[in-house]
């Protein structure tokens, strides 16, 4: 039979080997509910995985009945979506520990453990983890936990969709304003439920890149795993996949058996059917860059400290006297003008006209007088610029006005000075564009604010042909495969590493901002104004 996928013609023969070497689910059908019950409009929806938006998992309320049950349905990884959590109705006695009903266990990965196949668990009590093991043959009542992470439906279809089960998901977040060719209704903020469609991957002894089958291809086959020798077969990995490996393995001669869409980098490096030695893995810094303008969608870049632009300072706005007070430094007085006014209520702290220059001083306690008495504020102290000279004011740290920064400083920075030197984060302009590329992304962007430093997983690679010049490519967002080669290669790291600056998608800095910040304490709130 001849079938076409992606524009691409394959011919299945009678007798064609085929060894299948995973399932992706292709698409999603969607269908809306209410009130997250399966009662559901007749209308049916086509996602495809890049449909923008964020979503929350619902927790699926039909249990497991075992362990091995849920190996088999869910997806348990090393990475950080692949770390399910369930609870028992009912105790769980082990040997050195009591799982305690409705108690949060997290699966972290499968292993076998003294000849015995097992998941490898934790739980939580009172900020401190404890590890144990439950057999694959562990029976019970398993029912999923409440998550509360949003993801996108590429992640939710790679990771939170047990086999055979459906799954509802809720629109949390719309990344793109809606328009008539959204299939979904407009101001939508229901549930969904996804049913996944299924492409068969594999591989075939007369091709080297990956063939896509449609789970409803009308085909006849035949198992024939025991009597095949699976040696004959090339074994795709992805970036991910290569990540896992460990650093004595490094470096490695592979073929692109995929190479990615849309790359930021050389169309010669990473095209298919190009060999590239991996040199090693490990984390590189970035910094988290934004457009700075009102409308959406903005754009977002990774950029690396290697970046060889230069920037110009640029005014940042600051809603309340509270950024004020968050934005100053020791290195310099921090200058604002104010852009609203604000009357104040006490006659010790000062009123705001619009056009008042300030110079920011220090943060400290205010008192003013109340009915009954006097009572400590918090004020931030300031100096105001008149034409003959200044004048000390307090401002209440609750006063909701607005502000711009006065900028002085007309000094040009590299990327790693302003790191350096100031806080994030930090409104910039690129002056001089990084003339080591043939095209700068950041240089045509009117203002940019560095939001924040981040570390991220990255492999250096470099070209078979032209091993002097290698690239970093980040392991989590480019999607490609590659087979590893049974050659010798010269174990010396290339000396002239280079790295693009990324423009990632709004989906991506959702996601590398919410995985850089879960573990950090959030910022504390202003203070409230009195009643």
């Amino acid at each position: 039979s001849i079938y076409e996928m992606f524009g691409n013609e394959c011919c299945l023969s009678t007798g064609e080997v085929i060894k299948v070497i995973g399932f992706k689910i292709n698409k999603l059908i969607a269908r809306i509910c209410e009130n997250n019950e399966v009662r559901q409009f007749p209308a049916k929806v086509e996602l495809p995985l890049n449909f923008p938006g964020l979503y929350k998992v619902v927790a699926d309320r039909t249990p497991y009945a075992s362990i091995e049950e849920i190996t088999r349905k869910v997806s348990i990884g090393p990475t950080r979506f692949g770390h399910p959590c369930f609870y028992s109705p009912e105790d769980i006695q082990l040997a050195n520990l009591t799982i305690k009903h409705n108690e949060q266990i997290t699966f972290n990965s499968v292993a076998e453990v003294n000849g015995t196949m097992a998941v490898t668990c934790g739980v939580v009590r009172n900020n401190q983890a404890h590890s144990f093991t439950l057999p694959l043959s562990q029976e019970g009542e398993f029912y999923e936990c409440e998550d509360h992470q949003m993801y996108t439906l590429k992640e939710i279809a790679e990771w939170k969709i047990p086999r055979c089960r459906n799954r509802i998901v809720k629109l949390s977040h719309t990344l793109q304003a809606w328009d008539s060719c959204n299939p979904l209704p407009q101001n939508f903020e229901g549930c969904l439920i996804l049913t996944p469609v299924y492409e068969v991957q594999a591989v075939m002894r007369s091709r080297k890149d990956i063939v896509h089958l449609l789970s409803d291809l009308d085909v006849e086959v035949k198992d024939i795993t025991d009597c095949c020798d699976v040696r004959a077969f090339l074994q795709p990995l992805s970036l991910e996949d290569v990540f896992e490996r460990t650093s004595k393995e490094f470096p490695m001669l592979a073929e692109i058996m995929e190479g990615p869409s849309g790359s930021q980098y050389p169309t010669n490096l990473l095209s298919t059917g190009k060999e590239i030695i991996i040199h090693k893995k490990y984390q590189a810094a970035r910094v988290l860059a934004s457009e700075t303008r009102r409308d959406c969608p903005k754009r977002h870049f990774l950029i690396p400290a290697s970046y060889k632009g230069k920037f110009k300072r640029r005014p940042r706005e600051l809603p309340t006297a509270y950024d004020l007070e968050l934005a100053r430094s020791e290195k310099e007085q921090l200058h604002v003008v104010a852009t609203k006014a604000f009357d104040s209520p006490h006659r010790e702290l000062f009123s705001v006209c619009v056009g008042d220059q300030f110079l920011v001083q220090q943060r400290q306690a205010s008192a003013v007088r109340r009915e009954g008495g006097k009572e400590l504020i918090d004020a931030l102290a300031c100096e105001l610029i008149l034409s003959d000279g200044y004048k000390s004011v307090l401002l209440p740290m609750y006063m909701e006005g607005g502000f711009v920064e006065v900028i002085h400083d007309k000094k040009q920075y590299q990327l790693p000075e302003i790191c350096r030197e100031f806080h994030l984060p930090f409104n910039v302009k690129v002056s001089v564009r990084d003339l080591s590329v043939k095209e700068d992304i950041l240089a045509a962007v009117p203002g940019l604010q560095l939001e924040e430093e981040i570390t991220d997983s990255y492999l250096l690679i470099s070209s078979a042909s032209s091993p002097m010049e290698s690239w970093e490519i980040p392991v989590y967002r480019l999607n490609m495969l590659v087979h590893l080669l049974n050659k010798d290669i010269q174990p010396a790291v290339a000396p002239g590493t280079k790295a693009a600056v990324e423009e990632i998608s709004q989906e991506q800095y959702y996601m590398v901002r919410r995985y850089e910040n879960q573990t950090l304490q959030p910022p504390p709130r202003p203070p409230k104004k009195p009643t």
